[in-house]
C-alpha cells in the first residue's frame, strides 16, 4: 500500500507540475481560439451567407441555455466526482484490510472444504495470488510501454507538453477503449490551442490510431493475457463480454477472473477441459496422430506380457 500510494503521489506531482507550466500558457491558448473562432466565423459567413452578429445571436443564446441548466451539470458533475473519490478512499481501506487479515481468510477457505481438499485449496489460493500480482503487473507494463511510444512520437513531431501528453496517454489507456479516445480529444485540443498546423494534428490522430490498434491487437493480448496464462481470443473475448455484463469495470474484472476459472477448471478433474480451452496452445500441447499410434504400439506387447526387447 505504501508503495502504491508513493508511486501515485509521484505520478500527480509529474502532472501537476507540468499542469502548472501549461497553465501559464493559457493566454496563448486564448488568442489561439479567438483567431480560429474569427476564422470560422468568416467562413460560415462565406458559405452559408450568415453574418457575424447573427452567428453571435445563436451563440449567445445557445450559452444562455446552457447556463440556465448549469446548476443541474454542476451539481451532477460534483456528486460524480465526490463518488469517485470516495470509491478510491473505500478500495484503500478494503485492500488494506483484505492484505491485513489474508491468513485469516485463507484459512476460512480451507475451513470450508473437506479436509483431504485442504492441499487443492492452498494450492488454487497460492495461484490466484500468483496470477493477480502478474495481472497488475502486466498492466504496469502496458501503460510504460504506450506511455513510452506516445512520448518519443510526440517529441519526434515537435509537440509542447510532448511528455505530459505522453504520460496522459499511457495513464488514461488503462481505461479500455474510452481512455484512449478520451486522451486523443485533449492531445488534440492541446495540439491545436499551441498553434500546430493541420497537418501536425493529423500526425497526432494517426499516432494515436495506430497506438490503439497495436495495444488492443498486440500488447493487451500478448502482455496481459500471457501474464495471466491464457490465450488472446479469450481475452477479447472476455474483454468485450466483461463490458457488456458489467461496463468499464467488467473490462478491468473479465481477465482475472477468467485467469481465476482456469486455475480452478485445472484442478478439478470434471472440468479440465474447461481450463484447457481457455489456456494457451503450447501450454497442453496435444500430441500427434503419429506419436500416439507409435506409443500404442509400443505398450501393446508389454499390455500381452511380452517385452519389446525379447523379439518374439
Amino acid at each position: 500500500m505504501l508503495l502504491l500510494l508513493t508511486g501515485l503521489f509521484f505520478i500527480f506531482y509529474f502532472l501537476g507540475s507540468q499542469i502548472s507550466s501549461l497553465a501559464r500558457d493559457w493566454p496563448q491558448f486564448q488568442q489561439q481560439i479567438s483567431v480560429t473562432f474569427k476564422k470560422l466565423q468568416d467562413w460560415v459567413d462565406a458559405k452559408a451567407h450568415i453574418d457575424v452578429q447573427q452567428q453571435m445571436t445563436y451563440v449567445n443564446e445557445g450559452l444562455s441555455k446552457l447556463l440556465s441548466s448549469s446548476s443541474v451539470l454542476i451539481g451532477a458533475a460534483v456528486a460524480s466526482l465526490s463518488s469517485i473519490l470516495l470509491f478510491m478512499v473505500f478500495t484503500m481501506i478494503y485492500t488494506f484490510f483484505l492484505l491485513f487479515h489474508r491468513r485469516l481468510l485463507l484459512k476460512f477457505l480451507i475451513a470450508v472444504f473437506k479436509e483431504e481438499n485442504s492441499v487443492t485449496v492452498y494450492d488454487i489460493v497460492e495461484q490466484v495470488q500468483y496470477i493477480v500480482r502478474k495481472y497488475i503487473l502486466g498492466l504496469m507494463l502496458e501503460m510504460l510501454i504506450v506511455a513510452t511510444v506516445c512520448c518519443v512520437a510526440f517529441l519526434l513531431l515537435g509537440l509542447k507538453y510532448a511528455l505530459l501528453l505522453g504520460v496522459i496517454a499511457g495513464i488514461f489507456n488503462l481505461i479500455p477503449y474510452i481512455g484512449i479516445f478520451t486522451s486523443l480529444l485533449l492531445t488534440t485540443f492541446i495540439t491545436f490551442a499551441t498553434g500546430a498546423v493541420a497537418t501536425k494534428i493529423l500526425l497526432v490522430v494517426g499516432v494515436y490510431v495506430a497506438v490503439h490498434l497495436v495495444d488492443s491487437n498486440v500488447l493487451l493480448p500478448m502482455i496481459v493475457g500471457s501474464k495471466v496464462r491464457i490465450n488472446a481470443l479469450v481475452t477479447v473475448l472476455g474483454v468485450i463480454g466483461g463490458e457488456m455484463i458489467w461496463g468499464i469495470s467488467g473490462m478491468f474484472l473479465s481477465i482475472p477472473v477468467i485467469a481465476i476459472s482456469k486455475i480452478i477448471f485445472d484442478r478439478i478433474d470434471s472440468l479440465k477441459p474447461w481450463g484447457l480451452l481457455l489456456g494457451e496452445e503450447n501450454e497442453n500441447k496435444p500430441k500427434g496422430k503419429r506419436r500416439i499410434i507409435a506409443e500404442a504400439e509400443t505398450k501393446k506387447p508389454e499390455a500381452d506380457g511380452i517385452s519389446p526387447a525379447s523379439g518374439a
